[in-house]
Formats: C-alpha cells, structure tokens, sequence
C-alpha cells in the first residue's frame, strides 16, 4: 500500500514538474510575492522618506500612474501573445516536418518557460500594483516605487522578448533539434552502459512462477532499490523477460521469481514496476536511437524529401553506436553480498542497430547520399569494436546497391 502510495506521488510529482504550466505558475507566484513586499516597503516610513527625499521618485498624480501600469499590462499581454504564437508555429512545423515525438523537447524547453513565466509574473505584477491605488491627497501614497520596478521590469522584458526571438530562430533548426536528442540520449546512455566488458551472469531462474502486469502500458524500468530489498528479505531471484520499452498489455507476464510468494509480497514487485502510458528518454536510452531513427524516415519520405537531415540524424545515430558498442549495461544486480538478485534482459548491440539503422536503409537505399554517408560511417564503426554481423550484412548490402547506381 505505501509503495502504491509513494509511486502515486512520485508520478504526479513528475507529471506536474514536467508540465509547461510548472514554471511560468511558480514565476507568476514570485512575482505577486515581490508586489507585496514592494508595496509593504512603498507604504512603509522608509518607503515614504526614501520618495520625500528623492522627489522625482514620486508620482503624484494617481491618473498618471494608473496610465504607466495599464499601458504595461497591454504591452506585455500583447507582447506574450505574440511570442507563444511563434511557438505554436515552430511546435507545427517540427511536428509536420520531423516527428511528433520531438514535441516533447519543445515544449518541456526551460527557457521558452521561463520566458512565459516571467512575462505573466510581470502581468501579474501590474494588475496588483493597479487594485491598490486610490485617489487621495498626498502623493505619498500612490506605490511609486513599485511603479518604478515595473518599468524597470517591463525594459528588461523587452530586451529578453529580442533575446527570445533569436533563440526561436536557431532553436527552429532540424541540426538544433537533433543534437538535443542525441545529447538526453547520450546522458542516459552513458549512465546505463558503464561497463568496459559484456557482464555476464550464469544464475537461471527455472521455475514457471510468473509475475503478471496490474495494467495495459509501456515497460520503462523498475525502482532497483525496492526490488533488493524485497529479493533479501524473502530471499528471492527476480528475472526480468522484457526490455524497457516493450508494450505490455495488463495482465501479460513480464517476470519469473525462482519460488512461489504470497500475493502481498507480488504486489509490491509489480508495484515497483514503471509501466507508462509513454516513452521517456530519461529512462529509456533507446527511445532516443528510434527518435533519431524516426526525424530520418520523416526526412526521407516522399513528401518532405530531405536526405541533408536524415544524414544529420543518420550521423548522430552513428555516434550513439560508437558508444554502446564497446560499453554495456549491466545485465544483473547484485545486493550487498555480491548475489545476483535481479536479472535484466538488455539490448545488444545487434538488436539496437538493426532496429534503427534497417528501417533507415530499407526506405533511403536508392538515396546516393544515404549511400555515400553509410559507406563513409560503417567502416568506422568496425573499426571502434568488435565487428557486428548485423553491421558487415548493412555494409555488404551498401556496397551492393552503390554499385548497381554507379553508372
């Protein structure tokens, strides 16, 4: 039940850090707390004696200051507006030009966020700023400091509004939008693929008692630590029968433990299991390799016909497979003791490279830049590590059709 209760959270948790919303709501917050500490110190004595000593600092006149902060608050709406626009056109353009699944690297971009939050905090700040004045005889009690923020505020908006349309420009670029994939891509294959040699484990587990899913969704991965702790304490051995990123309808088996356990102790594997509605990169390096391959197959399809960008992706790819083919995941986990407790099915690097690099061939293969580019990049794979016969048969095949186009 708490692990039920802890992957809940954890997953809404995620859910709401990752939402485009996140941000621009947590600026907007700050915002309306600076507005009140503002407004504290504009009514304070300080505050007072500060706008008595400097007099230009204080606006006397509260049609005037209403004017300034209406007319930021229209500025800036206006000026949001068309940013966002821009967005929506550069979210349409990759989505119909590359692959839907680069979306998500575009909308969960930080800065774009950011540059939401901030403009909606300064909203914020000005409709707050206009609730509070009210015609009376003293200037002194018009926010006139907090209406001098604001316009400070409203400048640097305006130059980040320049800033923002430069980095839409060159974020907008298929090689831009490549190189971030392929870098979350690296990040995570770095991290799972750490070891020099292929781990070997010669533990089987034989026994038909198998593990079920409690529901229909995509194998990302389980908590490690929850699956050591539950493997000593019932003195278990959990073998893994998919890879993450396997569709797993509910009720399919996806493990075998190597002896019978009460449906309480089941639960709590299965409770431990991350099986998404979607793919992730973070804890799926390989939705990164059929990202890449899927901006390639986009590229070289009829109607867009692009072989410059399936090349850049088709490069990437390659880069990618420098590094897994000499380092690999662990293929087990071992407790304190050093006993294997969890077997893992992995990838190898035939099974990766066929999946991604066959269905680039078998749609560019007429493609004498995809060709020229593959003979460019394969004998360099080989030369890294250990030669592939899944990669001598693509070479093979290359070299084949080049020739038929030759003449």
């Amino acid at each position: 039940m708490l692990n039920n209760l802890r992957y809940w959270f954890i997953n809404k948790f995620q859910k709401v850090l990752n939402s485009i919303s996140f941000y621009p709501a947590l600026i907007g917050l700050l915002f309306l707390v600076l507005a009140i500490l503002m407004l504290g110190f504009d009514f304070s004595i300080q505050g007072k004696n500060v706008k008595s000593y400097i007099s230009w600092l204080n606006i006397k006149d509260a049609t005037t200051a209403r004017s300034i902060i209406s007319a930021i608050a229209a500025g800036i709406i206006s000026l949001a507006v068309f940013s966002f626009s821009m967005v929506m056109i550069v979210l349409n353009q990759a989505a119909s030009q590359m692959s839907n699944r680069v979306l998500d690297k575009l909308i969960g971009n930080r800065f774009q966020q950011i540059v939401l939050g901030i403009y909606i905090g300064t909203i914020v700040y000005a409709f707050f700023l206009l609730s509070t004045i009210r015609d009376i005889d003293s200037g002194l009690y018009i926010p006139s400091l907090s209406i001098y923020l604001l316009i400070i505020i409203t400048i640097s908006d305006i130059f980040l509004f320049i800033y923002f349309l430069h980095y839409i420009t060159q974020s907008v670029k298929y090689e831009v939008i490549v190189r971030r994939i392929f870098d979350n891509t690296f990040n995570v294959l770095r991290n799972n693929c750490a070891a020099k040699t292929e781990p070997t484990v010669e533990i089987q587990v034989n026994s038909e008692y198998f593990l079920h899913t409690n529901k229909t969704g995509i194998y990302e991965g389980f908590d490690s630590s929850s699956f050591l702790k539950i493997c000593e304490k019932h003195q278990l051995i959990i073998e893994i029968l998919v890879t993450p990123g396997t569709s797993l309808l509910k009720g399919s088996p996806f493990a075998k433990i190597d002896k019978q356990v009460d449906k309480d102790v089941e639960e709590d594997i299965v409770s431990s299991v991350f099986i998404n509605e979607s793919e992730s990169i973070d804890v799926n390096f390989f939705y990164g390799f059929r990202q890449l391959t899927e901006v390639a197959l986009k590229a070289l399809s009829p109607g867009i016909n692009d072989p410059g960008t399936a090349i850049i992706a088709i490069r990437s790819l390659f880069e990618l497979y420098a590094y897994r083919i000499n380092h690999h995941p662990l293929s087990f986990i071992a407790n304190k003791d050093g006993k294997a407790c969890v077997l893992v099915k992995v990838l190898n690097f035939d099974k990766i490279f066929a999946d991604t690099m066959a269905p680039i061939w078998n749609y560019g293969k007429t493609d004498r830049m995809i060709q020229e580019e593959l003979l460019l990049l394969i004998p360099q794979l080989q030369n890294i590590g250990v030669k592939h016969q899944t990669v001598n048969v693509l070479l093979e095949n290359v070299k084949i059709e080049h020739k038929k186009q030759l003449f």
